[in-house]
C-alpha cells in the first residue's frame, strides 16, 4: 500500500486540530511500506497472532541456545547471547504493553498469555547450566576478554550477572524452585499492577451532591479512579483521596504474597533480602549505601525544620482557599492556578516546544508517518502528516500519533508511538514502554528502536484543543526524556540499549527534561495562547518556574518517605507489622503528615512492581540530573555543543557503560555522593521575590 505525506504546515496547529491541506506550490513525498499488524508485525492482525509470534521466538531461541553452546569463546558468543535476548524481548516487551493498553480484551488476554510463556522461558534460560558454561568459558579466558572492546566485555559480564542472581550456582532442584518462584512473581506482579488502577466505588447517596459530577457514575454508584490531585476543589481532592485509597482486601493479600515471594526468592539464591539482590549492579550497590547513607545524609542536610515550614505554608495557603478545611493531605500541592496557564499549553504548542528543543540541542526533529490499518491499537484515528526537508510534524489524532525521530546527520533514529489520550480501561498513568531495542545487525545496518509513550490527556473538544496543565506539560517532557534516551542510544547490543541500564540511572534523562520544562528560556519558545497566539507573559513564566520550588523540601521529604518504605517492604522478613501499619509509622517518621485513617496508599504504589527495592532511584537520578543541569545547562539550556556532549557521553551508551563513568564524562569531573546530596539541597533554594501567589 502507498503511504502519502501531506504538504508543509506549522507544527502547533497540527497538534491542535485536523486540517485539510491543499495549498498550491507544496511538494509531496511518497514512500511504500507494507504493514498488516500491530507495530508492523504481520501476525498480530488478530489476537491469535500472539501464539504465532511466541512460537517463532521459542523456535529461534532453541536454535540460538544450541549455537551458543557449541561456539568457541570469543565476541561471537556475546553476539549470540544478545540475539537470543533480542528474539525474546521483541515479543515479551510488545506483549507487555498490549496486555495493559489494548482496548480489545481478546488482545489483552492473548498478550498476557504470551508474557507468561516468554517470561517462563527467560527464567529457564537463566538457570540453564550448559548455556551459562559457554559464557563462563569466555569470561575465564583473560586473553580473549582483554581483546574485546569495553562494551562487549560489559555485556558479557551483565549476562553472567543475570545467571548469578537467578541461582545458577544452586543444585537442580533449587534451580527449578527459582524458576517456579519467578513464574509465580510474574502472576503476582501482573495482578498487583492491575489492582493499582482499579477504581473504587461508593453509593451515590453517600457523597455530597455538588461533588458527584467530578466522578464517573453508573447506576447507584460513583466510581473514583484516581486522586484528582489537580482539582481546584479541596473537597473533591479529599473525597477522592479517602475513597480511592480505601483498602481492598484482595489487593492487600496480593501485596503480602508479592513481598513474601520476593523475599523467598532472594534467600534461595543467597541474598540477605530482596533489596540486597535488587541493588546489585546499581549506583547504590546495596541497601546500606542507599537507605541508611544516601537518604540519611539528605535528611541531615535538609532537616525537618524546612519541611515543617513547608507544611505550615501549605496550611496557610489552604486556609486562604477554604478557611473551614485547612487540613493538609499528602497529595496537597499549591503552586499556581492551572486554569490560568492551560490556554498557553495546548498539546500542539508543547509538542512544538519539544521539537524546537530537540532540534536546537541535539539536532533531532520529529517526522510523521501515517500508520497502516491494523498497525495501531485503536481504530478512531485521524491524522495529517506534514514534511519539508528540515522538519516534519504530525497533526493530532483523537488517540494516537506515530512519529519518526530523525537526526540532521545520522538520519532516521527510531519510532515513537504516542498514545496520549484517556480511554476506558486504559491505565491512568504516564509511562514509557520499549517495544523493540536498538542493536547493530550482522549486515551492518542498525535495528531501529521502537517505543510507546502513554499518557492520559483529555480529548480535544469542538471549541478547544487538548489543553495541558503545567503538571501535564512537565509529565510530557519527562516521558519524552525516556523516549529520547531510547532513540539516541546507539549501542551494539540491545541488552544495553536506551533505558536498559541501572534503574537509578534510567531516570536521569527524564528528570533532566523537567528542568528544561521549568526554564523560562525554553518555555518562552513555545507557550502561546491557543486562540490569540499571544505568548505567555514574562511574569507568568517566571512565576511558573519559581512555583516548582514552592514546598520543595516537603516534596523531597515525600520522596524520601517513599524510598524508605520501599526498602522496608523489601528488607528483613517476616515484616514486623502489616504493610498498612508500616506505612503509617514510616510516613509519620520520615514525612511528618499524619496517616489518614482507613486508607492504604501502598495498594496504589504501582512502582512496587517495576521499581521494587529501587524507588530511591528517583532521588539518585534527580541528584545526578540536578548536577548536570546546574553545571552544564543552567547558563545556556540551548547550547548545542553541550547538547552534543550530553548525547555522546550519556544518551548514546544506554547501559553499555558504567553510569558513574558516563556522569563523569558529562560533568568533566568525578562527583562524590556528597556532591549529589548538595545538588538536591541546592534545588530547595527558592526565590520568593519573583513568586506571587495567583490567589492574590
Amino acid at each position: 500500500s502507498s503511504r502519502t505525506l501531506q504538504p508543509v504546515s506549522p507544527p502547533a496547529p497540527g497538534f491542535n486540530r485536523a486540517e485539510k491541506l491543499s495549498q498550491p506550490g507544496t511538494e509531496f513525498t511518497f514512500c511504500i511500506v507494507f504493514v498488516k499488524g500491530l507495530f508492523g508485525v504481520s501476525e498480530l492482525s488478530t489476537p491469535a497472532g500472539f501464539q504465532m509470534v511466541q512460537e517463532k521466538a521459542l523456535k529461534e531461541t532453541e536454535e540460538l541456545v544450541e549455537q551458543a553452546c557449541v561456539t568457541p569463546p570469543g565476541p561471537q558468543t556475546v553476539k549470540i547471547f544478545d540475539k537470543l535476548s533480542d528474539s525474546l524481548c521483541r515479543v515479551a516487551d510488545l506483549a507487555d504493553f498490549v496486555k495493559v493498553a489494548h482496548p480489545d480484551p481478546a488482545f489483552r488476554h492473548a498478550a498476557e498469555d504470551t508474557c507468561m510463556t516468554i517470561g517462563t522461558m527467560v527464567e529457564k534460560l537463566n538457570t540453564n547450566i550448559e548455556l551459562c558454561t559457554s559464557l563462563k568459558h569466555l569470561l575465564d579466558n583473560k586473553e580473549i576478554m582483554d581483546s574485546l572492546d569495553p562494551e562487549t566485555r560489559r555485556v558479557a559480564e551483565l549476562f553472567m550477572f543475570d545467571f548469578e542472581i537467578s541461582g545458577i550456582h544452586l543444585d537442580e532442584e533449587k534451580r527449578k524452585r527459582v524458576v517456579q518462584l519467578n513464574v509465580q512473581l510474574l502472576d503476582l506482579n501482573n495482578d498487583f499492577l492491575l489492582g493499582t488502577n482499579l477504581p473504587n466505588k461508593i453509593a451515590k447517596k453517600s457523597m455530597l451532591e455538588n461533588l458527584t459530577h467530578w466522578f464517573s457514575m453508573s447506576g447507584d454508584y460513583i466510581y473514583v479512579n484516581g486522586l484528582h490531585a489537580d482539582s481546584p476543589d479541596d473537597l473533591v481532592r479529599e473525597a477522592a483521596y479517602k475513597i480511592f485509597l480505601y483498602p481492598n482486601p484482595e489487593q492487600l493479600h496480593c501485596l503480602d504474597q508479592l513481598l513474601a515471594c520476593r523475599n523467598q526468592l532472594a534467600h534461595l539464591v543467597g541474598y540477605e533480602s530482596f533489596a540486597h539482590r535488587a541493588l546489585r549492579g546499581t549506583m547504590a550497590k546495596d541497601p546500606g549505601n542507599n537507605n541508611f547513607w544516601f537518604t540519611d545524609h539528605i535528611i541531615n542536610r535538609t532537616s525537618f525544620c524546612r519541611t515543617e515550614k513547608d507544611f505550615k505554608m501549605m496550611e496557610e495557603m489552604k486556609t486562604k482557599l477554604n478557611p473551614r478545611n485547612s487540613v493538609v493531605c499528602p497529595i496537597f500541592r499549591y503552586n499556581i492556578e492551572p486554569s490560568l496557564y492551560s490556554p498557553f499549553f495546548s498539546l500542539g504548542a508543547c509538542m512544538e516546544g519539544l521539537n524546537l528543543l530537540f532540534r536546537q540541542l541535539l539536532g533531532v526533529t520529529l517526522h510523521a508517518e501515517q500508520p497502516e490499518e491494523g498497525e495501531v491499537w485503536s481504530e478512531d484515528i485521524r491524522k495529517l502528516v506534514i514534511t519539508n526537508p528540515f522538519l516534519k510534524c504530525c497533526l493530532i489524532t483523537d488517540v494516537l500519533l506515530w512519529q519518526a525521530v530523525v537526526h540532521e546527520t545520522d538520519g532516521l533514529l527510531g519510532y515513537i508511538y504516542c498514545d496520549f489520550f484517556h480511554r476506558p480501561d486504559k491505565p491512568n498513568q504516564d509511562c514509557h514502554f520499549t517495544i523493540r531495542g536498538g542493536r547493530l545487525l550482522e549486515n551492518g545496518e542498525y535495528q531501529l528502536p521502537v517505543v510507546v509513550l502513554m499518557l492520559s490527556l483529555p480529548h480535544p473538544t469542538k471549541s478547544s484543543p487538548t489543553l495541558l496543565t503545567p503538571g501535564m506539560m512537565e509529565n510530557l517532557f519527562h516521558e519524552m526524556g525516556h523516549a529520547m534516551h531510547s532513540m539516541l542510544g546507539r549501542t551494539r547490543y540491545q541488552h544495553v540499549t536506551g533505558t536498559r541500564c541501572p534503574t537509578d540511572f534510567a531516570e536521569v534523562p527524564s528528570i533532566l527534561m523537567e528542568y528544561f520544562a521549568s526554564d523560562y528560556r525554553v518555555v518562552n519558545q513555545f507557550a502561546r495562547h491557543y486562540q490569540t497566539g499571544q505568548p505567555l507573559p514574562q511574569n507568568m513564566i517566571t512565576r511558573l518556574c519559581e512555583s516548582k520550588k514552592v514546598c520543595a523540601a516537603a516534596d523531597l521529604q515525600l520522596q524520601i518517605f517513599y524510598s524508605v518504605l520501599d526498602q522496608i517492604y523489601h528488607g528483613q522478613h517476616p515484616l514486623p507489622e502489616s504493610t498498612t501499619n508500616i506505612l503509617k509509622e514510616t510516613q509519620e517518621k520520615f514525612y511528618g503528615l499524619p496517616h489518614v485513617p482507613h486508607t492504604a496508599w501502598q495498594l496504589r504504589f504501582s512502582h512496587l512492581v517495576g521499581y521494587g527495592a529501587k524507588y530511591y532511584s528517583y532521588l539518585m537520578s534527580r541528584a545526578v540530573a540536578s548536577m548536570i543541569w546546574n553545571k552544564c545547562f543552567l547558563k545556556d539550556p540551548l547550547n548545542r555543543a553541550v547538547g552534543e556532549r550530553y548525547r555522546k557521553e550519556m544518551l548514546a551508551h544506554g547501559g553499555g557503560k558504567v553510569p558513574m563513568i558516563m556522569v563523569e564524562g558529562m560533568l568533566q569531573e568525578r562527583p562524590s555522593m556528597d556532591d549529589f546530596v548538595d545538588a538536591l539541597v541546592l534545588d530547595l533554594d527558592f526565590n520568593f521575590e519573583t513568586f506571587f501567589m495567583d490567589s492574590k
